[in-house]
């Protein structure tokens, strides 16, 4: 007789879920022993929970798919949170099944008594406890359909001997799988929104993550408008390549031309961005906000109109109301801004002489270069990803994922750990920060087991690094950010994982185009400077104050060789430019 776990596995299957990411335990045995016995789903094993959810968010973020992800009870899918979290963040499909302790005893402090349906509540759009079996498949289906339907993660609460009772069949229904539609505003809306931009003289776009699949019809309406178009940071792989309106990335980690771009237009036109940053904004001129949720307008800065919608569906309507601009001086202006910037950027990523430590930002330009046409690349929170943001050429074919919005240390080798799984024959890099490598080092054994050909690369400048920049911004002298670390190319290839460490930039080259044609997982040390910023392109005088009291604060506790190290970055003169 059929099981209600063989069911879940079934309506799991007939959604194309192939994939189940977990660590096994006693209260998910039936469920793990459903999918021994099926041949659609494959357990996907990992070293630790939080792994396994951020593998799943990654896996659901590059295939568009529902993924799942599965924790045994109290601790077990304790340790998830953090990578649902994330995946609920970054809007993407995610299906947790939370085992439970035995629901006789619920209530009554039993081991490992946890409560998953009010912990999860906030890192979900769907959480529901299965107290009988008669609730299944009808909660299982509801919560795969809530996750697909409003992208975010949902949560299964499943009691362990609830998995092994008899199933009572279902009605067989449609896979649940992602619907179509088309979503616009209405024709009054889209007026409102064409007369503003038609009387405007300058109109700059910012897009986010919202103009995936809309490429073309932003590059349209920009020309249409001639308009900068600026990238919030989840924006950058589906807006700057092949794009001749692109003017680069504003924010903490973008750089001065996009920033221009925005505060000196007399028109914003907002594409499916959430970018958090209000300081970013620009503090005159009219706001049009378009986006699939409703609840997103106005909500980072005031807008004098909001339109529901999907980005390209919305680009589609709006075009034929708007007037062909012919003036295309804010465009110019930007454009030449935006070169200037970008060949400041360069400059240093050069290999500055064979000189050591190595620059990160060499780092990121080269590893662009030499990986694949259709690489995915995930880099850990922190400095990391602003070298990614300012490096990596994106083509349209790669892809860039990450923490983005939830912003957790360790993200990118359990992220990679899902992508590679999902797409054994891509490459798959990781940017790791020395720090959030060694938060989950054990997932390097899961690389190695899975036989998993990800790509690490390790910025190891021996410290929490943008803790210290954040640190010096705000006057404080860095205190307790130094990270002793061991020679990580000897640990993996202690693991059987190759390994090689890189100490000059003139042996770089060669480390990381072994790495990338190695037959399997390969792990790349490269030190670098621990002391080069990433400074933002509007620098307040709070900042700088900040610096400066940083700067006496240092000398004061007799720490001044710091700032010899510091004053020698290039960066680091901007600040009293």
């Amino acid at each position: 007789m059929p099981t209600v776990a063989d069911t879940i596995v079934e309506i799991l299957a007939d959604a194309g879920v192939q994939r189940i990411y977990g660590l096994p335990g006693d209260s998910l045995n039936g469920f793990t022993d459903a999918i021994r016995r099926a041949d659609a789903v494959s357990w996907q094993h990992v070293r630790h929970e939080e792994a396994a959810a951020f593998a799943a968010a990654a896996d659901a973020a590059l295939t568009g798919s529902l993924a799942v992800c599965a924790g045994s009870c109290g601790p077990g899918n304790l340790h998830l949170i953090n990578g649902l979290f994330d995946a609920n963040r970054s809007r993407v499909p995610v299906l947790a099944i939370a085992a439970q302790i035995p629901a006789a005893e619920i209530g009554s402090g039993y081991f490992q008594e946890t409560h998953p349906q009010d912990l999860f509540r906030e890192c979900s759009v769907y959480t529901e406890l299965v107290s009988v079996p008669e609730q299944l498949p009808r909660v299982l289906e509801i919560a795969m359909r809530t996750a697909i339907e409003r992208r975010g993660v949902a949560v299964v609460v499943i009691p362990g001997e609830i998995f092994l009772t008899d199933t009572a069949g279902r009605p067989k229904s449609a896979p649940i799988v992602a619907t179509e539609s088309v979503v616009r505003p209405s024709d009054a809306s889209l007026q409102a929104a064409a007369d503003i931009l038609n009387q405007a003289k300058k109109v700059t776009i910012l897009g986010g993550a919202g103009t995936q699949g809309a490429h073309d019809a932003v590059v349209e309406i920009a020309g249409r408008l001639n308009a900068p178009v600026v990238h919030a940071l989840r924006g950058k792989e589906f807006l700057e390549h092949d794009n001749p309106f692109d003017v680069g990335m504003t924010g903490l980690l973008g750089f001065a031309s996009g920033y221009r771009a925005m505060e000196s237009c007399d028109a914003l036109l907002m594409l499916g961005t959430d970018f958090p940053y209000q300081q970013f904004y620009p503090s005159k001129g009219t706001i049009v906000q378009v986006d699939i949720r409703g609840e997103q307008l106005g909500r980072r800065t005031p807008i004098d109109l909001g339109l529901v919608g999907d980005v390209g569906d919305t680009i589609a309507a709006l075009l034929p109301l708007l007037e062909q601009k012919t003036n295309t001086k804010h465009l110019d202006s930007s454009l030449a801004h935006y070169a200037k910037s970008r060949k400041q950027l360069d400059d240093l990523a050069d290999n500055d002489r064979n000189r050591t430590p190595i620059h990160p930002q060499y780092v990121a330009r080269l590893v662009s270069e030499l990986a694949s046409e259709d690489a995915v690349f995930i880099p850990d929170v922190g400095s990391p990803v602003v070298w990614a943001a300012r490096y990596l050429e994106l083509n349209g074919s790669r892809r860039l994922i990450g923490s983005f919005t939830h912003g957790t240390m360790a993200n990118a080798l359990p992220q990679a750990i899902g992508a590679q799984t999902a797409f054994p024959g891509r490459q798959v890099v990781a940017l790791s920060g020395d720090g959030g490598l060694a938060m989950l080092f054990g997932e390097l054994l899961t690389v190695r087991q899975n036989k998993l050909p990800v790509k690490i690369v390790v910025f190891n400048n021996s410290s929490l690094n943008f803790v210290e920049v954040e640190m010096k911004a705000a006057g404080f002298v860095n205190y307790g950010t130094g990270l002793d670390n061991p020679n990580f190319a000897d640990v993996a290839n202690a693991l059987g994982i190759h390994g090689q460490r890189v100490e000059k930039p003139d042996d770089l080259r060669g480390a990381l185009t072994a790495a990338f044609e190695h037959d399997g997982p390969a792990l790349v040390d490269v030190v670098t400077a621990r002391q080069e910023l990433s400074i933002p392109p509007a620098i307040t005088a709070q900042q700088v104050k900040g610096f400066t009291l940083y700067a006496m604060r240092t000398i004061m506790s007799g720490r001044g060789d710091e700032l010899v190290d510091l004053a020698d970055t290039n960066v680091f003169r901007r600040l009293f430019d």
